[in-house]
């Protein structure tokens, strides 16, 4: 099996691309690495080997990066402008004020600095903020007194007389680390998806955890949802096959204006309207149609001729693709859906692992929700995303944060 990150080659984890995303990103090859990726997944909820491991992905923000900057030995805290062309590397207080104002996490970030050294850490590692002090709050759910914490779309919760309570209450910070990162040079720095909390010391000040999730207690695939999910990842296979045509001419043009960019924006607009993506044919016409417009849209907002014209030639040339190639476009949209299909049945068997309750804040109250969502990790440190869009991301749009 190749690596996800001879495949993907993500060498910074600041962005991280959705399974079912690798057919418009990377073509024939993505979709190999879809089907190889579903199938080790197959072999470890049968009950069988896998190379591939699992952690949960925790909605927590932001994301801290931390540790000894190697080309200075000095600890430092960051954000994700640690990867700035001109990077934002935090060693003082008088860093952070400098870096980051008196917006966004700058407080988050100054607890950060006084607490995190306390871990002993010998490289650079990523994570999610979970909670500072502040936001601990103790609520009733389910008439059960719970201590919570909402970092961001989702609520974390935990019996408010727990031990692990008791834990959260006493530190300044919480965070779930999941990613390290080894260099040189911050300039030079490769991503190793994957992180055990067992190497860091222990302090009160500071709760922390990692991402991994015991899949060797999952409760595994009966074998007639192993037949299913086969069937399932033997039709992506059929499908990907006929669609091979136009899966590599989505890949020629990466600009903002070119079929694959769109066709990604196109799946997103699904997921905040929280529409059901299930109908090929439609798929096929609704793209179509969503890609003229957006054309259309920008040719109305130049006024010369000539911008007019440069932006009806990339009309023009992309339905001529998608007309000549119609017959592969229905059978990548197979592929797309076949591969959410076959994900989704994974990720539910895997929000069967119970840990930490999470929940949806509503109008009405706390509704039970799954995690996030799971990142698969093969044995060389790439990653791939597992989330039900329909349920998390949607509900990431649409619900009001309390910041």
């Amino acid at each position: 099996m190749l690596s996800f990150k001879e495949i993907l080659n993500e060498d910074k984890n600041t962005h991280m691309e959705h399974l079912e995303d690798e057919i418009i990103n990377n073509g024939v090859s993505g979709a190999t690495t879809a089907i190889q990726f579903l199938n080790s997944l197959k072999d470890m909820l049968s009950g069988g080997k896998s190379k591939t491991n699992v952690t949960v992905k925790w909605d927590g923000a932001p994301a801290i990066f931390a540790g000894i900057n190697p080309e200075n030995g000095k600890f430092f805290v960051a954000t994700k402008s640690l990867f700035n062309k001109v990077p934002k590397i935090n060693y003082t207080v008088a860093d952070i004020n400098a870096n980051h104002g008196s917006d966004g996490p700058v407080d988050k970030l100054k607890v950060a600095l006084k607490t995190l050294p306390d871990l002993g850490m010998k490289g650079i590692y990523q994570g999610d903020i979970m909670f500072s002090k502040g936001d601990l709050k103790k609520q009733t759910i389910d008439d059960v007194s719970m201590l919570t914490f909402g970092p961001n779309t989702i609520t974390y919760a935990v019996p408010e007389d727990s031990d692990l309570a008791s834990t959260i209450r006493k530190a300044s910070l919480g965070v779930v680390w999941h990613t390290k990162y080894t260099g040189n040079t911050i300039d030079s720095l490769k991503a190793s998806f994957g992180v055990d909390a067992n190497i860091f010391k222990k302090s009160k000040r500071v709760w922390f955890d990692d991402a991994y999730l015991d899949t060797a207690n999952a409760v595994t695939f009966n074998p007639a949802d192993i037949n299913k999910l086969e069937k399932k990842i033997n039709q992506i296979s059929g499908a990907a096959g006929k669609a091979g045509k136009f899966l590599n001419e989505l890949g020629k043009d990466k600009t903002k204006w070119g079929l694959a960019p769109l066709m990604k924006v196109f799946f997103n607009t699904k997921v905040r309207a929280g529409s059901k993506i299930a109908d090929t044919k439609k798929l096929v016409k609704e793209f179509e149609q969503y890609y003229t417009d957006r054309l259309s849209q920008e040719i109305d907002t130049k006024k010369s001729d000539k911008g007019k014209k440069k932006y009806k030639d990339i009309q023009k040339d992309a339905q001529k693709v998608l007309r000549k190639f119609k017959n592969e476009l229905y059978f990548t949209m197979a592929t797309y859906l076949g591969i959410l299909d076959a994900k989704n049945m994974v990720v539910k068997q895997l929000e069967k692992i119970k840990g930490i309750g999470t929940f949806l804040k509503t109008p009405d109250g706390f509704k039970v929700t799954a995690p996030e969502g799971f990142v698969a990790i093969d044995s060389k440190g790439g990653a791939v995303k597992l989330v039900d869009r329909l349920e998390f991301s949607h509900a990431n749009f649409t619900i009001a944060k309390d910041w």
